[in-house]
């Protein structure tokens, strides 16, 4: 794969993911600009969520089907006109409406990992993978900062139009700029791969295990930043959406994080990088904690928490879609919808819990949320159940010539 066809990819998977990222940071903002409390804005982050995890069962498996290329124009051609139209909702039923069809739509960097892990050898997947979770992550940084800053200038329907426009460039971009890609099972029916990510969990516990691992984090992860705008915004703080957006720059290591982790995957393999990554978490609450007590000593334990709390969720997503892609060539986008699906119902659950929690008892309570996820993802790393007689299959690297390639 050239440099200029992974600057694309790793271009378009950042868009793609700071479509679900941006509107934390000026939830305020569209509780003030629609009249509703801020509980009721805070629905806009959890459906578009929910909208992602239905786009990830309904049209991430296509990626085995439908050539990427096309599956990926008429994606972000999609994703363009439901930003369009969460930027011009008149009222908050219309905008989560439109924003659960943003989620839907904009799943193109589920569909590009696995079409890279195709294209690359076995031996630098980790690295390959890390580096299209830093444009993620980047573009999850950025539109969190875009939002927050572009909303307070010119309010919060900005940055839905300007991300609508965005996404329409990339679409006309990735028409000429992308491989036409072989599909691995062009011929199934579709019925078949709207069930095949069930069967996929039932017979590989190591997918198992891996979508375990990432509900918890993400829904840690989840948890925190959709109450952070809560809490900077609240009696504790009195700050604007900026501050949220500027806070979560902070995270930009995690552009150089990622990679690293991916080559630490490819020599050492994903265990050692997870339990890292779990142990960062249960670490990151205790530092987030603090934060509640206002100040700047708050602040600074809020800004190195969330970069705690960044970095190790995203390195132990590099390590988890490694060990997920090794298992079967032949239904990489199958395995990742598997994957994804229990991630972000897990993220949707964490923004939601989160959001009652901090309502109900405050930030002390999300930051308890936090720390239980990552115990419970812990404890069944450290303690894993086996069935007696059977062995953890072991991951062989995958044949390139049953890889989908380029035709």
């Amino acid at each position: 794969m050239s440099r200029r066809l992974v600057l694309i990819l790793s271009v378009t998977c950042a868009v793609a993911v700071g479509n679900l990222y941006f509107p934390q940071a000026i939830g305020p903002l569209i509780a003030a600009g629609l009249d509703v409390p801020a509980d009721a804005a805070a629905l806009v982050v959890t459906a578009t969520q929910i909208g992602y995890t239905a786009g990830m069962v309904l049209l991430v498996p296509l990626g085995d089907r439908i050539r990427h290329r096309s599956l990926l124009v008429v994606l972000l051609s999609l994703t363009a006109l439901a930003l369009l139209g969460a930027g011009c909702a008149p009222s908050l039923p219309p905008l989560v409406a439109a924003s659960a069809l943003v989620g839907l739509t904009t799943v193109a960097a589920q569909i590009i990992g696995p079409m890279v892990a195709g294209l690359v050898a076995p031996e630098r997947r980790g690295e390959a993978i890390g580096t299209l979770l830093s444009g993620s992550t980047g573009g999850m940084l950025l539109a969190r900062t875009f939002s927050g800053t572009l909303g307070e200038w010119l309010g919060w329907r900005a940055p839905y139009l300007v991300a609508s426009v965005v996404a329409l460039v990339l679409a006309v971009v990735t028409a000429y700029a992308v491989p036409a890609t072989t599909p691995a099972a062009a011929r199934e029916p579709y019925a078949r791969f709207l069930t095949e990510p069930l069967r996929l969990l039932r017979s590989e516990p190591e997918l198992r295990r891996s979508c375990l691992y990432q509900a918890a984090a993400f829904g840690a992860f989840s948890a925190a930043w959709t109450s952070l705008a809560l809490l900077l915004t609240g009696p504790v703080y009195w700050l604007g959406a900026e501050a949220i957006g500027l806070l979560a720059l902070v995270g930009g290591v995690t552009l150089l994080c990622t990679p690293f982790a991916g080559r630490l995957v490819d020599r050492h393999g994903p265990d050692p990088v997870n339990l890292v990554s779990l142990l960062g978490i249960l670490a990151s609450a205790a530092v987030l904690a603090v934060g509640g007590l206002g100040g700047a000593a708050g602040l600074a334990a809020l800004t190195a928490g969330t970069l705690l709390l960044d970095v190790a969720m995203q390195c132990g997503m590099v390590a988890n879609q490694s060990r997920v892609y090794a298992l079967r060539p032949e239904a990489r986008s199958r395995l990742n919808t598997a994957y994804m699906t229990c991630a972000y119902l897990g993220g949707t659950a964490g923004s939601w819990c989160g959001v009652r929690a901090h309502s109900a008892f405050g930030w002390p309570a999300v930051c308890a949320l936090i720390a239980l996820l990552a115990a419970a993802a812990l404890v069944r790393h450290l303690f894993p159940r086996r069935r007696p007689g059977i062995r953890r299959r072991k991951q062989v690297a995958p044949n390139p010539a049953t890889a989908p390639g380029l035709s």
